[in-house]
C-alpha cells in the first residue's frame, strides 16, 4: 500500500495562498480585501518586474548596496549551500562575501509575474550566463531558477524583494 500525500495539490495551493496572503501588509484598512476593489493586478506586473531588471543588472555590477536596497528590512535571501540570511544586515554581508569569491555576467528570463494582492507578488526566473571565480580567474557556465515573494507596505509603496531562493539548473561535475 502506498502511502497518501500529506498535502494534496489543492490542498498545498490553498496553503501557499494563506501563506502569501499573511505577508500581506498588516496596517489596518491597506492590502485587505475589502480595499482592492480598484486595484488592478495586472496594472502591477510591470513595476514588480522593474524590481527584477534592477536586481540582475546590480548583480551583474556587484554592487552590494543597490542589491540590499532592494530588499525590504526583514526579507530572506535563500541561496544555495548556504544558510538563509535574514534581514538586510546579513544579506549584506552574504553578497559580500559572495562577491569576493566571484562574479556574474547572467541574463534573466522572467517566466512569469503573479500580482496577488495589492502588497504581495511572486515572481519565477531563470538566469543563465557565466560566472568567473576569482581566485583563480576561470570562467564557468552557470544557470540557475528563482522564486522571488515581492512585498510592499501599501499601493503607493514600491515592491521590494521579501523573499529569494534559488538553485541551479546545472548537473552536477563529475
Amino acid at each position: 500500500m502506498t502511502p497518501k500525500p500529506l498535502i494534496r495539490m489543492p490542498t498545498g495551493i490553498a496553503l501557499i495562498c494563506t501563506v502569501l496572503m499573511g505577508c500581506e501588509s498588516k496596517h489596518p484598512g491597506e492590502g485587505t480585501m475589502n480595499n482592492t476593489a480598484s486595484f488592478n493586478p495586472s496594472e502591477q506586473v510591470e513595476a514588480a518586474t522593474s524590481v527584477l531588471r534592477r536586481y540582475e543588472a546590480a548583480l551583474n555590477r556587484a554592487d552590494v548596496d543597490a542589491i540590499v536596497s532592494l530588499y525590504t528590512p526583514d526579507a530572506v535571501f535563500m541561496a544555495q549551500h548556504r544558510k538563509p540570511a535574514v534581514g538586510r544586515a546579513e544579506i549584506e554581508t552574504a553578497y559580500r562575501e559572495i562577491f569576493g569569491m566571484i562574479r556574474l555576467d547572467i541574463t534573466f528570463e522572467i517566466d512569469e509575474v503573479v500580482v496577488v494582492s495589492s502588497t504581495v507578488a511572486y515572481a519565477r526566473t531563470r538566469s543563465a550566463g557565466t560566472t568567473t571565480i576569482l581566485a583563480n580567474d576561470a570562467r564557468v557556465m552557470e544557470a540557475n531558477q528563482e522564486l522571488f515573494v515581492l512585498v510592499r507596505d501599501d499601493q503607493s509603496s514600491d515592491w521590494r524583494i521579501g523573499r529569494y531562493i534559488f538553485s541551479t539548473t546545472q548537473p552536477p561535475r563529475n
